[in-house]
């Protein structure tokens, strides 16, 4: 087994001066839908994830309290531990507007009010989402993003969602992006059919969601040859991604998956979604994957960990994909990178 723990490994410079950890600590799971969140223990349990060496975290202004937690989290641990600590955190928020017409005020006002909830005078990242290409104001959106980059209230812009040939547009106009936050899994490889490529010429990166698929692709799930039933399936993300699983190749090819996946972790003695983790984390132009948390319910800092103790081969791989060429095409069925949201399936 690979024991490689290095920090070129465990970390990822998305640019020369944001360099985040490769498991990034998702935060979508504050916003409802995943059970009571307790403002006290979301914050002590940020606090333990930082000391764990988890220090990169993924937000938005729609994420409910999220911001306001990242603004307490940082004046608390600077209490603890002084303000210097601060540096070593990396929030990397959202702004998702509206479609509609923008104006450079109602831009500059939005992500002024996130630099209040989260307590800095700069964002790390601000990762941009729309959702709906028919209405050309995004281009608007962006261009005002870019100034106020200029200005220095934003260090680096992202996308979320974007497609390829959107993506194309804004290099054609000379913007200058760093990342595009997409759905990537061992089950959704829609951006291997476009997106990757175009990343890596364009020296863009992408941070994967949606890689253990909720929570389905796990132990817990192994064998269950019945369905989980709508009840079964308590969060928004189990909701979420099962249906992708349907549309994937239904539940016969799923266990067999997992069936695969535990062949695999139980190799390099680790977890299926330690597994599922790293596969994406060793695909080309993945900066990092983004793990929800579900702040002071439940603890995966301890298994999180265990992706940096191993290394897919090639053997390992390729068992792997042998299942996947008996799925479905997803980029034929959904779309590209995205569409999802604006072109339900």
């Amino acid at each position: 087994m690979n024991t490689d723990t290095s920090e070129i490994e465990r970390h990822y410079p998305l640019t020369p001066d944001l360099i985040i950890h490769r498991i990034i600590n998702g935060m979508w799971q504050v916003a409802g839908g995943h059970g009571y969140i307790d403002q006290e223990s979301a914050i002590e349990d940020m606090i333990k994830y930082h000391e764990a060496g988890f220090t990169s975290w993924d937000l938005a202004d729609i994420y409910g309290p999220a911001e306001d937690f990242v603004g307490q989290f940082r004046r608390r641990l600077s209490e603890i531990k002084g303000g210097g600590e601060l540096d070593r955190i990396q929030a990397l928020t959202k702004w998702v507007p509206h479609p509609g017409r923008i104006e450079y005020s109602n831009v500059k006002e939005n992500i002024q009010k996130s630099l209040s909830r989260m307590r800095v005078d700069s964002l790390d990242l601000l990762q941009f989402h729309w959702w709906d290409y028919n209405n050309p104001y995004y281009m608007d959106a962006l261009k005002y993003l870019s100034d106020l980059r200029d200005e220095g209230l934003i260090k680096h812009i992202g996308l979320t969602n974007f497609d390829t040939e959107r993506m194309q547009i804004m290099m054609d106009s000379g913007l200058q992006i760093v990342s595009n936050q997409i759905q990537y899994s061992i089950i959704d490889r829609r951006p291997e059919v476009k997106m990757v490529q175009f990343c890596n010429e364009h020296n863009i990166k992408l941070l994967a969601y949606g890689s253990l698929c909720g929570g389905l692709l796990s132990e817990r799930y192994l064998g269950k040859i019945q369905e989980p039933s709508a009840f079964d399936l308590d969060t928004l993300s189990l909701k979420k991604y099962k249906k992708m699983i349907d549309t994937w190749g239904g539940w016969g090819l799923f266990q067999k998956l997992l069936s695969t996946l535990n062949e695999v972790s139980q190799k390099h003695n680790v977890s299926i979604a330690n597994v599922a983790t790293r596969y994406i984390l060793q695909k080309p132009a993945v900066a990092g994957a983004i793990i929800g948390v579900r702040l002071g319910i439940s603890d995966h800092r301890n298994s999180n960990a265990q992706v940096f103790n191993f290394s897919l081969d090639k053997s390992d791989i390729d068992i792997i994909d042998t299942v996947c060429t008996k799925s479905n095409n997803l980029s034929d069925m959904v779309g590209d990178c995205g569409d999802e949201y604006r072109y339900p399936f």
